[in-house]
């Protein structure tokens, strides 16, 4: 046998409901109790009311028949017609005094006594009442006399209902309670189902994103309203997923990459051994350089992918100490002066004196070399690299800016992405791997900064990179 389980939106129905519905019985039961003890307080006041109308009443004829009791005694008639005195509506003005001494009690009691009631003499004998014993803890009303007790009016005490009127009034009052109980149990019903799924709906449709997410659809989205938790979570899921997406498509990317990159040098590798291993080449010293140079190529490419893989990780070592950036950037450039030359390339510096960066020594040489690399490579012939820096308040500006040619705009936005080249060949000789801004960028990013690539005012390419001073940082000496 299948057993029912709810989903979410059940339990949160049904947790709602639950809680309505306690909340009802509980309200109805203290409405309830608050009813009975009001209801009996009320019969109580009444019947002390009567009991003080007829104790008046009495010593009034008490008096009138010559202080005497024997009119009274076995004559309950005389006792019910007094009572019945008291239910006619006669004017204010007509009645006798009251208990308090004004005219006319303000608040008459209920109609008919909900007890029984006894009258006695000063000796406390029955003159009239039930056969049953007169309860001692019974309500009691003396009847006074020119200041003298010559009798009273005791009444039962009243501890629940007894006369049929008041019963089927309680029942009434009673069923009409859980009526209402049982009717708005039915409305929170109503409105809860509804209000569930509405506050469940962008719930389901994370879940049934989260199942396509994990099915490997990373195109996935859901629809986020609003701007409560559920709707940032929404947002971010959103977020996510095309993380995941973009990751995909850039792994994807990445290995079409390395397979291009590798296929060429392999290629002529093998062409050249099999034209050697054929007769078509001879194995001379200039066949063993050219298979020597594309065996370089090789062992470049998978350096830089080592570098990448590391510096994405973290895992280069990084040792910090003080650095005087201005005079290691002087350095590397001095280091490239004669490759410059060699291709009718100038290098123009405009420095500071001295700049402190707390960072790591080889890994911002590293970083020099593949700028100063990268524009050796792409600067025609004639042109120049202008290298600058200016200091501000907290960081360093540094800028990279060489001469023609240049390249447009969308170019400028993936020049910093791996194994992007601005020739349309790919061509290896003047290109390289590809993968040097991206280093750039890993150990720019390791060194709290930032690196940015636009238009430079020579007609090329100007790379700026921004290192935080050595004074904003924590861990600086």
């Amino acid at each position: 046998m299948k057993v029912w389980r709810p989903g979410i939106t059940g339990k949160l129905f049904l947790a709602i409901l639950t809680t309505c519905i306690v909340l009802l019985i509980s309200m109805h039961w203290a409405v309830r109790l608050s009813f009975e003890h009001g209801f009996i307080d009320y019969i109580k006041r009444g019947n002390e009311q009567r009991l003080q109308l007829l104790s008046d009443a009495l010593a009034e004829q008490y008096a009138t028949h010559d202080n005497n009791w024997r009119f009274l005694r076995g004559n309950d008639r005389f006792v019910f017609q007094i009572l019945r005195s008291f239910e006619h509506d006669t004017p204010d003005d007509k009645r006798g005094p009251g208990p308090d001494g004004r005219h006319g009690p303000p608040d008459m009691p209920p109609h008919g006594w909900r007890t029984q009631f006894w009258v006695i003499d000063q000796h406390a004998k029955v003159m009239v009442g039930p056969r049953s014993p007169v309860p001692p803890d019974g309500t009691r009303r003396g009847i006074l006399v020119n200041g003298v007790e010559v009798g009273a009016v005791i009444a039962s005490p009243v501890e629940r209902l007894t006369r049929n009127t008041d019963i089927n009034f309680d029942r009434q009052q009673r069923r009409s309670s859980w009526m209402i109980v049982v009717l708005s149990a039915l409305l929170a019903a109503l409105a809860t189902f509804p209000l569930a799924r509405g506050l469940l709906a962008p719930v389901k449709r994370l879940v049934e994103g989260t199942h396509k997410l994990a099915a490997g659809d990373f195109s996935t989205r859901v629809t986020a309203t609003g701007s409560d938790e559920l709707g940032r979570l929404g947002q971010d899921f959103n977020q996510l997923a095309s993380t995941l997406e973009r990751n995909q498509q850039m792994r994807r990317d990445f290995m079409a990459d390395i397979s291009h990159e590798l296929r060429t040098p392999l290629a002529v590798l093998r062409g050249e051994l099999e034209a050697i291993q054929d007769g078509v080449r001879k194995f001379t010293p200039e066949s063993v350089a050219s298979l020597q140079a594309e065996v370089g190529t090789l062992t470049k490419l998978v350096d830089d992918l080592h570098q990448l893989s590391m510096s994405d990780e973290g895992a280069l070592a990084y040792q910090k100490t003080s650095v005087d950036i201005i005079s290691l950037l002087e350095m590397a450039a001095g280091a490239f002066r004669e490759r410059f030359a060699s291709r009718g390339l100038k290098i123009s510096l405009k420095l500071p004196e001295s700049a402190t960066v707390f960072g790591d020594r080889d890994r911002l040489m590293q970083l020099f070399n593949n700028l100063l690399e990268n524009s050796l490579r792409y600067t025609d012939s004639g042109g120049q690299l202008h290298i600058s820096a200016e200091k501000s308040a907290h960081n360093l500006t540094l800028a990279f800016a060489d001469s023609a040619p240049g390249v447009t705009d969308d170019q400028l936005t993936m020049l910093c992405e791996r194994f992007y080249r601005t020739e349309g060949s790919r061509n290896r000789a003047s290109g390289g791997s590809g993968l040097g801004l991206a280093i750039c960028v890993n150990i720019v990013a390791a060194h709290g900064g930032t690196l940015s690539a636009g238009h430079s005012p020579f007609g090329g390419v100007s790379i700026k990179v921004e290192l935080p001073l050595d004074r904003d940082l924590p861990g600086a000496v």
